[in-house]
């Protein structure tokens, strides 16, 4: 360890001739993170003679990764020990941007399955894109979002590592470019395993056209390079026109088929021709419907470059993929004109074709032979190509990431496949690795837990069950408290120095931090701060706990409706907090540019989680298993992980509200919201605040726009298709009991401590052994 100290003085010495006292904070960062590589170095990228596991998906979101690769590597103690000797602050990396290469659950929970992988010596190894710009970095300006590009590398990116000899070539149809590989270590706690993060950066064959720059053609000159780096530029493009429908296609053809060739040339060094072997050798999972081209693509390679019928390329495909489904909303499974998908990569359309006519040639042998009981499998349908269902089809399983959210893939978005194939749908309940969101983010809560019970926690979360026997010692549970408000301090510091906000660390800290969608339903959680705020004005609502009610999302760039609910919400903000009979009961804060190391703070500081979704919405949810490990109850619907968070931890220590999925299923034919307004005062003054000048959009349209959704309904859309109306009593009368309560500081405390206790299923490494065993063998 004392190598370490050694590693960071000698480069600083060597890169920037000044002493751990004399470096800025990017020279320490720098230094830091090469010491880390240097210490690993052995360790990484040892072929594993077992089967490995290929992690496709469009999102990574690591967080800033200096803290967990110290942690991981067993070296943090040894760089505490160091910064202390020099008096530098341990926490000097905090301004240090983490990379936003995800926007919410998908790209976190990508990131947590890696920890868990490498933490459990599996060979898992991640492969996507290496955005220049990420996500995009949020700001509010007269209560709007604002969005300006994300450069995450502008302090350099020391973990990544350039590896030209091993670019691939892509080809579209009008467009060749380079896949230049970038790859990160992942670093298993403990130090023993490293596997890795392999980026891909879109790059021109061509980057410089000499004469025509010579003939002042200056932008022809530089095109090549142009379209090349926008491949990699940008998460999810706006996609609203052709342009951005086929740069995104380009983008998930691009990274799938440099990944799946990637394989291939590494299988081809150990096996040659012999393709017996790739399902044994592989196993190819995919993160949602973004890197299924993979399978089309795999199959050209195979018989293309390497000769092997369709029938047996097939069978290697479906024995290698599985299918990750992450969302039950029509909408988010993708589908692709025909004529959009042949204008981009028209080789790879032939492939889609032969398993069209693969699987209506297998639905015969089910029995499906008249054209109507086929059409609702059909892959190519119309104009479209569905990549769902080409998912389900060519892979050996299809897993959702919750209970509730697999049998209603079951029996409901894809139950005509469930039909066919019952034995490849699997639930795999998502979790998250504890070693960044408690380990890291909430070190004083990990050392109050090792005292009590021990470290074992770290590698095997299902140890803190120890902890219940606790649970009435009247001692132990303030202490909990007293870490909690710990917690909060540090959080009131942390948005007094970021948004320039007071807050008050003794209020209610009640938080809903994720994506903004509607179907999350922050303007349900708004429309009852609103309905709080005239109870306490008008007197019906008596003895209110003072609570901070906080909020934290980005909504896309071109979501007009999530962008008009963050207006609002900051509208209400405004109003709340510059009115002085309330500022000592109420505020109402919305964070910006909430990201991974935000959500660090936030996490730990919470007394209540908001987990609102329209039940039968959110697949799992990840953001309410960080909250729960880190002693926060459940303030949320029937719904996702939800659901069993509470059977883990008791309903009794968690607050359920509103209708369930069969509630729901039962009143959607007849569900009158227009007829709750008229008839509901308290909601009819809330939403009216939309509409009467109570607050203003800037003449934008936005609030209008919101106010008709809910009771008119659009084109595309119901009245009120989240159901807002309809849990509205039951989601506020249920907050205000929390509040009542939380008066009661032992009994509260008490089911935030049952709810830590109870957390060990949510664990990322249970989730990584079930697929391990159960869908990569």
């Amino acid at each position: 360890m004392e190598n370490f100290k050694q590693y960071v003085s000698t480069i600083l010495e060597l890169d920037y001739r000044k002493t751990i006292k004399e470096a800025d904070t990017t020279e320490l960062y720098h230094a830091v993170s090469k010491a880390v590589m240097q210490m690993i170095k052995k360790d990484w990228d040892k072929d594993a003679g077992s089967k490995k596991v290929s992690y496709l998906s469009a999102e990574f979101l690591v967080g800033r990764l200096v803290y967990s690769n110290l942690l991981n590597s067993g070296l943090y103690h040894t760089y505490a020990e160091m910064m202390g000797e020099n008096n530098l602050d341990i926490g000097i990396f905090e301004d240090i941007e983490d990379a936003a290469l995800g926007n919410g659950g998908l790209g976190r929970l990508a990131a947590c399955f890696l920890d868990s992988g490498a933490t459990l010596g599996i060979p898992l190894n991640g492969y996507g894109i290496r955005y220049k710009y990420g996500l995009f970095k949020q700001y509010f300006e007269e209560g709007f979002q604002r969005e300006m590009p994300d450069d995450w590398q502008r302090f350099g990116d020391p973990w990544s590592v350039r590896k030209d000899k091993e670019k691939i070539r892509i080809d579209f149809k009008n467009q060749s470019v380079y896949a230049v590989p970038y790859d990160t270590p992942v670093i298993g706690y403990g130090g023993n395993t490293v596997n890795y993060l392999r980026l891909w950066q879109a790059e021109p064959i061509e980057e410089f056209n000499f004469e025509l720059f010579n003939e002042q053609k200056y932008e022809k000159a530089v095109k090549n390079r142009d379209e090349a780096e926008a491949i990699s530029s940008l998460l999810y493009p706006n996609d609203s026109a052709d342009a951005g429908k086929k740069l995104r296609l380009k983008q998930q053809y691009f990274f799938a088929a440099a990944s799946i060739r990637d394989m291939v040339k590494r299988y081809k060094e150990k096996y040659g021709d012999d393709f017996s072997h790739f399902q044994d050798e592989y196993a190819i999972q995919l993160n949602d419907t973004h890197p299924v081209v993979a399978i089309p693509e795999f199959i050209r390679i195979l018989m293309e470059e390497e000769k092997l019928s369709f029938a047996r390329a097939f069978r290697i495909t479906r024995e290698t993929f599985a299918y990750t489904n992450h969302t039950v909303m029509a909408e988010a499974l993708e589908k692709w004109s025909i004529s959009l998908f042949r204008s981009v990569i028209p080789g790879v359309y032939k492939y889609v074709q032969l398993l069209q006519k693969a699987l209506i040639k297998e639905l015969k042998t089910f029995g499906k032979t008249a054209e109507a009981e086929q059409r609702i499998y059909n892959i190519i349908d119309g104009n479209l190509i569905y990549m769902a269902r080409l998912a389900v089809f060519a892979s050996h399983s299809t897993n959702g990431v919750a209970g509730l959210h697999t049998e209603i893939l079951k029996k409901d978005v894809l139950k005509e496949w469930y039909e066919i194939y019952p034995e490849r749908f699997q639930n795999k309940t998502n979790g998250i690795t504890q070693r960044r969101w408690l380990s890291l983010s909430n070190m004083e809560l990990s050392g109050f837990i090792t005292d009590r019970i021990g470290n074992s926690w770290i590698l095997n979360l299902d140890s803190l069950k120890k902890l219940e026997e606790f649970k009435d010692n009247k001692q132990v549970i303030k202490q909990f408290a007293d870490i909690k408000h710990i917690k909060k301090q540090q959080l009131a510091d942390y948005i007094k120095k970021q948004e320039n906000i007071q807050i008050n660390p003794d209020f209610i800290f009640d938080i809903q931090v994720k994506r903004l969608h509607e179907y999350k339903r922050q303007l349900l959680n708004a429309f009852s701060i609103m309905d709080i705020y005239f109870g306490i004005k008008d007197g019906s609502i008596k003895d209110f706990t003072p609570t901070l009610f906080l909020f934290g999302a980005k909504a896309a760039p071109g979501y007009f409706r999530a962008k008009g609910i963050i207006k609002y919400i900051n509208e209400i903000a405004k109003l709340i907090n510059s009115d002085p009979e309330v500022k000592d009961l109420m505020q109402v804060v919305f964070v910006s540019n909430y990201n991974v190391s935000y959500a660090q703070k936030l996490v730990p500081a919470a007394d209540i989680s908001e987990q609102i979704s329209t039940a039968g919405t959110e697949a799992s949810g990840t953001g309410n298993m960080k909250f729960m490990l880190n002693g926060a109850v459940t303030l949320g619907t029937y719904d996702g992980a939800n659901i069993e968070i509470v059977e883990q931890a008791g309903e009794e220590n968690n607050y359920i509200f509103g209708a369930r999925v069969e509630d729901i299923e039962a009143v959607k034919n007849t569900y009158n919201p227009a007829k709750i307004y008229q008839t509901n005062p308290r909601i009819k003054r809330v939403l009216d605040t939309l509409i009467d000048g109570t607050f203003d959009d800037n003449g934008t349209g936005m609030f209008k726009e919101l106010y008709s959704a809910i009771l008119e309904g659009a084109s595309w859309h119901k009245p009120d298709h989240y159901y807002l109306l309809l849990d509205f009593d039951d989601y506020t009368d249920t907050r205000l009991r929390v509040n009542r309560e939380y008066k009661d500081t032992f009994h509260f405390h008490r089911k935030c401590f049952i709810n830590t206790a109870n957390a060990g299923l949510f664990s990322s490494d249970r989730t990584i052994k079930e697929y391990y065993n159960e869908i990569w063998k």
